[in-house]
């Protein structure tokens, strides 16, 4: 088969000799023939194809690494997998654009939003827990199963004996890894020293003081991230104006049915503990 020059294959394939070098020490498009001399290359005719596509995947920002995936696999794969990675780019743009806006009123100094703060006395209780180190575009996935495996050992344990809590003992964003943890009363404290003993290190049990809580309540539709900063915020604000003090980790409380509440209906309580 007649060969393609470096510069010839460039042209045929809208890619630039510095392209081809690097997609060659990548992996992704390796030249026919090299001459062990010169370091020159050449190109075979049926290589013009996948240049083009490895170009088309470039326009999409899709990194080197996920590109080499996908030039590999067969035709209805590969349009899978370009699926795929283009449902996690608009996901991840719909995230920024909400983050966007919430710098935006929070810059500015505007409120889209006027949280009403309360305070609550809570009585001490025990719950069943697990801990985990997570960024925030992990915990809609973890929260509710941890609740799921929670529930379902407190059933075990005399019943769940209280509203169910996300505590967090520092930020969970997209670079800080919080830890958070998912807690749930529990009624026989016995048992779920026995559960926790026998999990491992799975869940554990401890003992919540009793406390009085600050906190605003929240709708479902805010309680993604980054709105329910906005509410976090509002509630450190009234903290500080009243001259109280922070006196434990922050927590959201969910008090309703997720799945059955809609996007305006009422479901969770911001709150900070506060001496």
């Amino acid at each position: 088969m007649e060969l393609l020059t470096i510069g010839e294959f460039a042209a045929r394939s809208r890619l630039s000799p510095k392209a081809l070098r690097l997609y060659d020490r990548l992996g992704l498009l390796a030249p026919a023939r090299v001459d062990t001399v010169t370091g020159y290359r050449w190109y075979r005719e049926d290589q013009v194809e996948r240049a083009r596509l490895v170009a088309l995947l470039r326009q999409l920002d899709m990194p080197l690494a996920r590109i080499a995936e996908i030039v590999v696999l067969p035709g209805d794969r590969a349009a899978d997998a370009v699926a795929a990675y283009w449902s996690d780019v608009e996901e991840r743009h719909a995230r920024q654009r909400t983050v966007a806006g919430h710098l935006r009123d929070r810059l500015s100094g505007r409120r889209t939003h006027m949280y009403e703060i309360r305070t609550v006395d809570v009585p001490e209780q025990a719950v069943l827990t697990e801990r985990r180190h997570l960024l925030a575009d992990e915990l809609p996935r973890w929260i509710p199963s941890a609740f799921d495996r929670l529930t379902k050992a407190a059933a075990e344990c005399g019943g769940v004996a209280g509203i169910p809590f996300v505590a967090y003992y520092a930020e969970v964003g997209l670079d800080s890894d919080g830890p958070a943890e998912t807690c749930v009363p529990v009624a026989d404290v016995a048992a779920a020293e026995a559960y926790a003993a026998a999990s491992g290190r799975t869940a554990t049990l401890r003992v919540e003081p009793a406390q009085r809580l600050a906190y605003t309540r929240v709708t479902k539709a805010r309680v993604a991230h980054p709105q329910i900063l906005s509410a976090f915020e509002a509630v450190e604000e009234w903290i500080e104006r009243q001259g109280l003090t922070v006196s434990g980790p922050c927590r959201e409380i969910y008090f309703a049915d997720w799945e059955a509440a809609s996007a305006s209906d009422e479901v969770c309580d911001v709150a900070f503990p506060v001496a």
